[in-house]
Parts: C-alpha cells; structure tokens; sequence
C-alpha cells in the first residue's frame, strides 16, 4: 500500500470519527469525556477498515498487523482532536518542510 492511499485512508477515518463521536455526544449528552471517546472511536474504526482490508486482500492478521491498526487509530484520533493539518505536520507528510521557521 503506498503513503497516498494509506494518507487518503486515515483522513477518511478522520472524517467518519469527527461525523459518530458528534452524534455520539448529543445522544450521550456530553456524559462521556469527549477526547476519550474519539479515542475509542477512531481505535474501533480504524481496526474494523483494517480487518476488512485484510479480508479483501488476503492479508494474514496477526499480532503486528493489529498492533499497528491500533497505532494508526491513535493517528486517527490525534487528527479528529487537533486537525489533520497538525498531524500532517507531526509525521513530517506533504515532503519540503525541513522545520525551518516552525519555532514559536
């Protein structure tokens, strides 16, 4: 899988994440801690599109393919809580940036 699809991937997963975790809050009437169930949300959506992608394409799930489903749903959430721009911006995509000027 290239770096493309898999960007392309986790900024749909960003999306669907912010659309449940709002309906989620109005049904739960803000009971539950907003940053932990985006947390929850994007772990559970991010391992459910990759199950299913190993399932379409024949990919073995083992331990290390779930460990790193479970990190990308940290990327996933850390993008629907602080913008995807910023996690772009931590993982150093989108290439030419080489840090120069980002001190504040």
């Amino acid at each position: 899988m290239e770096l493309a699809t898999i960007i392309t991937a986790i900024g749909i997963l960003v999306a669907l994440t912010n659309i449940i975790v709002e309906v989620a809050k109005r049904a739960a009437r803000n009971k539950i801690p907003t940053n932990l169930l985006v947390l929850a949300v994007a772990i559970v959506l991010t391992l459910a599109a990759g199950i299913a992608y190993c399932q379409v394409y024949a990919v073995a799930i083992t331990w290390y393919v779930i460990a790193a489903l479970v990190v990308a749903g940290f990327m996933v959430a850390y993008a629907a809580m602080f913008g995807f721009d910023k996690l772009k911006e931590v993982m150093n995509w989108g290439g030419g940036n080489d840090g120069a000027g980002t001190e504040k």
